[in-house]
């Protein structure tokens, strides 16, 4: 029989992806009053170089960047994290729809993960209508995609930046077992 031990707690981070007029900062704001001070923003780069999937209710000339919290939290806040961080996107609805898309994740020594609310064969539920979406694996010493990572998350500028927010995670989590 295996033997049931406490999960370590993970570093939660924040992909936004939003639109040139978007309030970006007040979001930036909001998501550190949820989720803790922001550690590392990542480059931003041109979202709609990998996908249009938002172009219908958010525009053209999307920007996405991805920002890490530096207080570890306990993975199983993933579902409550991501309906939060939903109600952050519907205060900034303008005329047209959202101006900004919020998908949190967490990552861990061995993973990053997205929190979503669209079923697939590949994702877990969790609860509350929130899936679990694997998207990074740690292996042979890096984040390797998997087959259904997102293109824009394969960018090997942005799996560095994974690899840092995961260092910085494994050099917390040694305070987490010193306690």
């Amino acid at each position: 029989m295996g033997k049931i031990k406490a999960y370590p707690p993970v570093k939660f981070f924040a992909a936004m992806t939003f639109a040139p007029t978007a309030p970006i900062d007040e979001a930036q704001r909001m998501l550190e009053s949820l989720l803790a001070e922001i550690e590392e923003i990542s480059f931003c780069y041109d979202f709609d170089q990998f996908t249009h999937y938002y172009g219908e209710e958010m525009g053209t000339n999307l920007k996405k960047k991805v920002l890490s919290f530096r207080q570890l939290k306990p993975a199983e806040l993933l579902p409550e994290i991501k309906i939060a961080t939903n109600e952050i996107e519907h205060n900034f609805l303008d005329g047209q729809g959202r101006q900004i898309n919020l998908d949190p994740g967490y990552v861990s020594a061995a993973r990053m993960v997205l929190a979503t609310t669209k079923d697939y064969d590949h994702r877990i539920y969790l609860n509350r209508g929130i899936f679990a979406d694997l998207h990074l694996r740690f292996r042979q010493g890096h984040f390797q995609p998997t087959e259904w990572t997102y293109p824009d998350y394969r960018q090997p500028e942005l799996i560095d930046y994974f690899e840092r927010i995961r260092n910085s995670y494994l050099e917390q989590l040694k305070d987490w077992h010193l306690s």
